[in-house]
C-alpha cells in the first residue's frame, strides 16, 4: 500500500504500477508530470486506486502533458474510487492503442466509482476493447465525454454531467448500457451494449444524491 496525508502534495513524479498484483495506491496528490503519465498501470492485475487528486493545467498545449491515469497492456480488475481528476486536456486512457487488441481483449476491466472530473477536455475516460462499470461519478465541466470504443462494452449507472458538451459516445464499435443518469442536457449517443451487470456486489446512490456525494469527498481527502 502507497499512502500519505492530506498536505502532501508530489510534482513531476510518475507512479508507475508494472507487472504485479494487488496494488493500493491511497490520499496522494499528484499534479504537473511531464514526459509521462501520472499513474500509469501495465499488466497488473487487482489495483485500487483512491482518494487520489491529479492535476496539470491547462495552460499549454494538449500534448504538453500526458495521460492522468492511463491503464494499459491488458492491465486487470482496476478500481478507480474517490478520485479528483482535474485541469487536464487528456484525463483517463484505458487500452492504449487500436492495434493492441491480442493483447487487451479479455482484459482491462475496470470499474470507476464516486470520481469527480473537472475542467477535462478529453478521456473520461476512453476505453478500448475492456469492460467499464462507471457509476456515481460526477462530471463537471468536461469537453469530451465516456469514449467507448474498439468493441468496449461499459456499464454507466447513476452519473451526473453538469456543463459537459457530451455525456457517453461511441467510435469505432464500441457500446454502452445507460441507467440513470443525468446527463445535464449532454447525451449518450452510443449503440445499447450488452454489459447489464458486473460480478460483485456494489451500493451506488441516485443521480440526484451523486454530487453531494462525491465533491468535496473525492481527492486526497482522508486523514490517518
Amino acid at each position: 500500500m502507497i499512502r500519505s496525508n492530506e498536505s502532501t502534495v508530489i510534482e513531476n513524479v510518475t507512479f508507475t504500477i508494472k507487472n504485479v498484483k494487488n496494488v493500493i495506491v491511497r490520499n496522494l496528490a499528484l499534479k504537473k508530470v511531464i514526459g509521462g503519465d501520472t499513474i500509469a498501470v501495465q499488466v497488473a492485475q487487482n489495483v485500487w486506486l483512491d482518494h487520489l487528486d491529479l492535476s496539470s493545467d491547462r495552460d499549454h498545449d494538449k500534448d504538453y502533458y500526458d495521460g492522468l491515469l492511463d491503464l494499459t497492456h491488458a492491465a486487470d480488475f482496476i478500481t478507480v474510487s474517490n478520485v479528483k481528476l482535474h485541469d487536464h486536456w487528456k484525463a483517463s486512457l484505458v487500452g492504449h492503442s487500436d492495434s493492441n487488441g491480442a493483447e487487451d481483449k479479455g482484459h482491462l476491466r475496470v470499474t470507476y466509482i464516486n470520481n469527480h472530473w473537472v475542467n477535462i477536455n478529453s478521456r473520461t475516460p476512453s476505453l478500448r476493447f475492456g469492460t467499464g462499470h462507471i457509476v456515481n461519478n460526477y462530471f463537471e465541466n468536461t469537453s469530451d465525454g465516456i469514449n467507448t470504443r474498439q468493441g468496449a462494452q461499459v456499464l454507466v449507472e447513476n452519473n451526473v454531467w453538469s456543463g459537459c458538451k457530451k455525456a457517453v459516445y461511441s467510435t469505432d464499435g464500441g457500446y454502452a448500457v445507460v441507467s440513470g443518469n443525468d446527463f445535464g442536457g449532454a447525451s449518450s449517443t452510443a449503440p445499447a451494449g450488452t454489459l447489464t451487470s458486473v460480478p460483485y456486489q456494489y451500493t451506488k446512490v441516485a443521480a440526484s444524491a451523486v454530487k453531494s456525494a462525491v465533491v468535496g469527498k473525492a481527492g486526497n481527502t482522508l486523514s490517518f
